[in-house]
């Protein structure tokens, strides 16, 4: 039994940060509090405050692998639900309507529908005995000591009305929304700066009735969306007998809502097969919009100081561009940098807590901002490093669609399993160079 290192740690926030937080933390508390607004409890829907999750969403590589390691048996238990699993470089991946070749890279896929897998693993942490959910609760403010350098808990409000819940440790990890940079500066401390990529992303999702001939053994078809062509789409298997449909629109050309203009969007696609499987195909949904103004990324790591007591993690430290999937990912990376700091057997120091994290947050960080880099529309220093790093992307994407080597090695970056310099290795490089040239 490893010692406790606490009486109370209360997760802000009930969505999968706080889930894979909650489940690290019961092992070294006697007591987990999960506080969120909504039920969360038993819900396998969007709902109001993560109506982001109506979206297509998957769980890669990497981050499958740490889930697994957190939730032992998860891949069975996905599995025999016949939810779908399948490999990231067997899925159909196009670029400028080209089919990237497929190949068997040994990197796990999941992409039930994120509500479904939420569920999942939140009932897992839910019968722990030591994890409560306070749900329909708002988070009001935290509790500090009186010279606020540590903060002691939160203050609430539920249908009883206003309370107080004490804690050794507060863990925010509540989306975009968190309040913590304004609670910080509220107590004498500064907000962390931000860095932002303005990308004016939207995503509209229709749900459709699954026929086997709408992918043919393949687990989903998603078309990159580049300079070129920079409508893109994600469609997959999410159940047994469903499949959703994704589209995605930058810089203000937003998929529309309306069933006739959708259709047309998916028309205008750079590759027909998604048109055709879904023309006539049974929907279950209607389609419903989010948007995304910008990739945000708070900088807590660069802090002079932070209060004892509070740690932060989650979309509350960083929302990546949602088309590269790396947020369930990340999270669940973020929750092993946790895991391994509480290893030591003395609770986190906040500021040594968000080093370790960045450290996790840097490479996709660095993937997905130098992707949209690409796009001249959007704003942002474009360094030699971006601009050479996207030119050699270009070449290693064509070069793919002939050479299924250089598909494992995408993907295994673009899975966070390898690092971009994995790509610069003299033989890859000179099988990138060769195979583009070709293709």
């Amino acid at each position: 039994m490893k010692p406790l290192l606490g009486e109370r740690a209360i997760v802000l926030g009930g969505s999968i940060a706080g889930t894979f937080a909650a489940s690290v933390l019961a092992t070294r508390y006697s007591e987990v509090v999960v506080v969120d607004r909504d039920t969360v409890l038993g819900v396998d829907q969007p709902r109001k405050g993560a109506s982001h999750t109506a979206h297509a969403h998957g769980l890669h590589a990497r981050g499958l692998l740490m889930v697994e390691e957190l939730f032992p048996g998860t891949l069975d238990d996905l599995q025999a639900a016949q939810l779908p699993v399948g490999d990231l470089g067997e899925m159909h991946w196009y670029v400028n309507g080209r089919l990237l070749a497929p190949a068997k890279t040994g990197l796990l896929s999941v992409t039930p529908q994120r509500p479904v897998l939420e569920n999942y693993l939140r009932n897992r942490v839910a019968t722990l005995p030591n994890v409560r959910y306070r749900q329909h609760t708002d988070i009001l403010a935290p509790i500090t000591s009186p010279d606020r350098q540590r903060i002691t808990g939160v203050r609430v409000r539920d249908e009883s009305g206003e309370s107080e819940l004490t804690a050794d440790l507060v863990v925010d990890t509540t989306g975009r929304g968190s309040r913590t940079p304004a609670w910080l500066a509220e107590l004498g401390y500064d907000r962390p700066s931000e860095d932002r990529m303005k990308i004016g992303l939207a995503y509209t999702t229709r749900i459709y009735r699954k026929r086997p001939e709408m992918f043919d053994g393949v687990q989903s078809v998603n078309l990159i969306a580049t300079p070129r062509f920079p409508r893109g789409c994600f469609f997959g298997q999410v159940a047994k007998d469903e499949c959703i449909l994704s589209l995605t629109g930058i810089n203000g050309d937003r998929p529309p809502t309306e069933p006739g203009a959708f259709l047309e969007f998916v028309r205008s696609l750079p590759v027909p097969r998604v048109y055709e499987a879904v023309r006539d195909a049974e929907p279950l949904t209607e389609p419903v919009s989010f948007t995304f103004p910008a990739s945000v990324r708070r900088r807590y790591e660069l802090l002079r100081r932070m209060p004892a007591g509070l740690l932060v993690m989650g979309d509350a430290v960083c929302s990546f561009n949602p088309v590269y999937g790396q947020g369930m990912s990340v999270s669940a990376l973020e929750a092993g940098a946790l895991r391994d700091c509480l290893a030591d057997g003395t609770a986190p120091e906040p500021l040594a807590f968000q080093r370790r994290i960045a450290a996790v947050i840097d490479v996709p960080w660095e993937i997905s901002t130098s992707g949209d880099l690409d796009f001249p529309e959007v704003e942002g220093k474009r360094t030699v490093k971006v601009r050479v790093g996207n030119a050699f992307m270009a070449k290693v994407q064509r070069a793919a669609m002939r050479d299924p080597a250089v598909t494992s090695a995408y993907m295994k970056v673009a899975g966070l399993a390898a690092s971009p310099a994995s790509m610069m290795r003299p033989s890859m490089v000179a099988r990138v160079l060769r195979q583009s040239r070709q293709a």
